[in-house]
Parts: structure tokens; sequence; C-alpha cells
């Protein structure tokens, strides 16, 4: 596994009108050539290629991509926000009011999702831990910051252990 070096900068250091940086949004891998690669699930899949995080079967990979879309588009979206708000005091403008509910009705939806899914598999994938269990645990582990209940999710509940008991685990606040 190759080692990278990290750097944690404060997210209003990445000016939205940057070139380098398109819509200011981080998090950004830097290539040894200098390239940019952006968006945290498309770092996750470059990181992975040729290691046991990333399926060398093709539909296992395509199922691991299918989780990485769900994750971006019915679960980063709907149990992040609200834990972000929180979690950076940001004030509950009406905008934020209006959403907030149908927000936790399909955060708690994609955590529905997620729970048949893993009523079945340890995993999201193959049977293995994966970069699709990496991307999905980042914000479901603290769901909970976002006002999330995960007591009627126990195969949610068993597989956060799964994951967090992986080797290298890092926690959400520890990064």
């Amino acid at each position: 596994m190759r080692a990278y070096a990290t750097e944690r900068t404060p997210r209003d250091t990445c000016p939205a009108d940057a070139p380098d940086y398109p819509n200011g949004r981080v998090p950004v891998l830097e290539l040894e050539d200098g390239r940019l690669l952006l968006e945290s699930n498309a770092i996750l899949f470059y990181l992975a290629e040729g290691t046991h995080f990333l399926p060398d079967d093709r539909f296992e990979r395509a199922q691991v991509l299918r989780w990485a879309f769900f994750e971006q588009y019915s679960h980063e979206l709907n149990i992040a926000s609200p834990r972000y708000w929180g979690t950076h005091n940001l004030p509950m403008t009406e905008e934020r009011r209006v959403t907030l509910e149908p927000k936790r009705r399909l955060g708690y939806a994609a955590l529905g999702v997620m729970e048949g899914q893993l009523r079945q598999n340890d995993f999201f994938v193959g049977g293995r831990y994966t970069i699709a269990d990496i991307a999905l645990y980042a914000y479901t582990h603290v769901a909970y910051e976002g006002g999330f209940d995960l007591g009627q999710f126990p195969a949610v509940r068993a597989w956060l252990q799964r994951v967090a008991a992986q080797p290298g685990h890092i926690p959400i606040k520890q990064g």
C-alpha cells in the first residue's frame, strides 16, 4: 500500500473561483505530476486501484460504483448537511429549516436501504470491506450529530462496528 502525505486546510482557504479548485470543493488529491483529482469518491477509487479495497471482478467494481453514487446522491446529501449545520454552528435559516424535514425523511430512507443490504451481507460488495464501505461509513458513523437515530437500524449499527474494527480505521473527527 502506498503512503500519501496529507495536508489539512480550512474549508474557507479554497476560493470558489480558483482555477485549480472548481467550485471550491474539497477534498483534493494532488498527484506526483501535479495533476489534481477532486471529489472524495473519485479519490477513493483512484487510491484503491490495485488494492484489496477495490474488487477485480467487473460486476463487483460496478457495485462499488453503485454504492458510491448512492452515497453521493441519497446518503451524503441528506445526512451530512444537517450534521454540518449543527457541528459548525450555522444559523438555522429559513431555507435550512424548510429543507430539514425532507432531508431527515430522505436520510432515514437511505439508512433503510443500507439496512436492507446489510441484513443479508456483512459489507456492501462481495462480502468484504471495500471503498463502498469507506464511503458510506464516513457520515453514517456520525449521523447522530445531524439528529439521526440509528436505533431502528441494527444491521447498520453492526456494520459500523465491523468497519471500526478494520486495520487503520480513523474516525472522521480524528482525521
